[in-house]
């Protein structure tokens, strides 16, 4: 069980809140994996570079990342007052979100079920 009471709990929790400039997309139609070849390749990168890299990435992934990573930089700008030219991605992560499940007429009246993925994709940004 925690210490203290309720109040005084979520008064703790609330004062080690993640001031980072970030951007979250979810139920992206994006299966986590593929999501994360790219991710993998704008990983650490400055937030400039990772727009240029993103824009001849030739997946459709590629294009869902980009948009949310112009979020990201506008979220640093507007709400934050971060410079653009000193950002870089700290975090870049996709996990799985749910499937869409579909199915698909076969053979003598079978029936084989489809899985569409989707996922959650989050960039987190920071200042160099």
């Amino acid at each position: 069980m925690a210490k203290g009471h309720r109040s005084q709990i979520k008064r703790e929790r609330n004062q080690n809140k993640d001031t980072r400039p970030k951007a979250h997309l979810r139920y992206a139609r994006v299966s986590a994996s593929k999501a994360k070849i790219v991710l993998d390749t704008i990983k650490g990168k400055n937030a400039n570079e990772a727009l240029a890299i993103l824009a001849y990435t030739p997946r459709k992934a590629a294009r869902i990342i980009e948009k949310l990573l112009k979020s990201a930089i506008a979220n640093a700008e507007n709400n934050h007052e971060l410079d653009r030219e000193k950002l870089f991605i700290e975090e870049a992560y996709a996990n799985q979100g749910p499937k869409m499940k579909r199915i698909r007429p076969r053979a003598q009246g079978r029936a084989y079920r489809i899985d569409k993925q989707t996922s959650h994709i989050s960039i987190v940004l920071n200042e160099r």
